[in-house]
């Protein structure tokens, strides 16, 4: 019963502790995951910024989005110090790790390759639009 009761508080204690979860593992994939929510909270903050300039008093047009950002920040800091979200991103950085990634030329062909296909299906669909065209006007379906 005390273990039950010990893991009903256990998100708490982890949103206010200030350790790193296996600090040398997955380190590129959670710092940039991190830098995506600041970015998204920072983005999010800017438009509450904007919104409170002509409706709010004036110190909450400031204050308001810096405190939405710190509190997002650090959100974001214990999110990629989960466990579970931890473990999942030094299993991600794990796989990118093992991909064979093409050198640039390889890179350069396949876009090569792609764009002339996308370039070569646009213009059979327009040929087929203008043929549809042509034979929906003899038809008199088209004026």
């Amino acid at each position: 019963m005390a273990k039950e009761g010990n893991t009903a508080l256990s998100p708490w204690r982890e949103l206010f502790s200030l350790g790193v979860y296996k600090r040398s593992q997955g380190r590129l994939a959670r710092q940039l995951t991190y830098a995506s929510i600041v970015v998204l909270v920072g983005f999010g903050c800017w438009s509450l910024h904007n919104y409170l300039a002509t409706r709010a008093v004036p110190g909450t047009r400031y204050g308001a989005p810096v405190v939405v950002l710190l509190v997002g920040m650090w959100l974001g800091f214990r999110l990629v110090n989960m466990p579970r979200f931890a473990d999942f991103l030094i299993g991600v950085e794990a796989e990118m790790n093992k991909v064979s990634w093409p050198t640039r030329t390889e890179l350069f062909r396949s876009v090569i390759v792609v764009l002339v296909t996308i370039i070569g299906l646009a213009i059979v669909l327009y040929l087929y639009d203008i043929l549809w065209q042509l034979l929906l006007r003899l038809l008199g379906v088209l004026r």
